[in-house]
């Protein structure tokens, strides 16, 4: 009884979904699968905020599901945050101190593009302020003066 009772607390995520977790919590290094869906959750709302147009679309079609609604849950800011202060936003919203905060959106961040792919994330970079690029794992180029 108390099994039946366990499962039915626990939700129930897609394959794909349940990977990206996995992904997150193993580069991570997170303690718990929990832990890995906290950072998850918080990191592509915090993305959601940030992206928008076809960029937007696209990754959320690439994404598995549970993770698109994530994304595209939240209303585009009309001022898009630069990388350092998309990172002090999300650290704000939980209390988190900087350092975690900057490494769970790393850890997010890998998972995301292992689903956009490179193409995608290039055109999301542009699209962005400056400042996503290292959080995406990439070095931050800018033209030559």
């Amino acid at each position: 009884m108390s099994e039946s009772r366990s499962s039915l607390q626990q939700p129930t995520y897609s394959r794909a979904y349940e990977q990206m977790l996995e992904k997150v919590r193993y580069d991570g290094a997170y303690p718990t699968r929990e832990r890995a869906e906290e950072a998850v959750r918080l990191v592509l709302a915090g993305l959601g905020r940030q992206l928008t147009g076809d960029e937007r679309v696209e990754l959320a079609a690439r994404l598995p599901h549970e993770a698109a609604r994530i994304l595209t849950a939240q209303i585009p800011d009309t001022q898009p945050l630069g990388g350092w202060a998309f990172v002090k936003d999300l650290a704000t919203r939980t209390g988190a101190s900087l350092a975690t905060t900057r490494w769970d959106t790393g850890s997010v961040f890998a998972a995301v593009s292992a689903h956009a792919g490179p193409d995608l994330v290039t055109r999301i970079l542009r699209q962005l302020p400056s400042g996503y690029a290292l959080l995406f794992g990439r070095a931050e180029l800018t033209p030559a003066a």
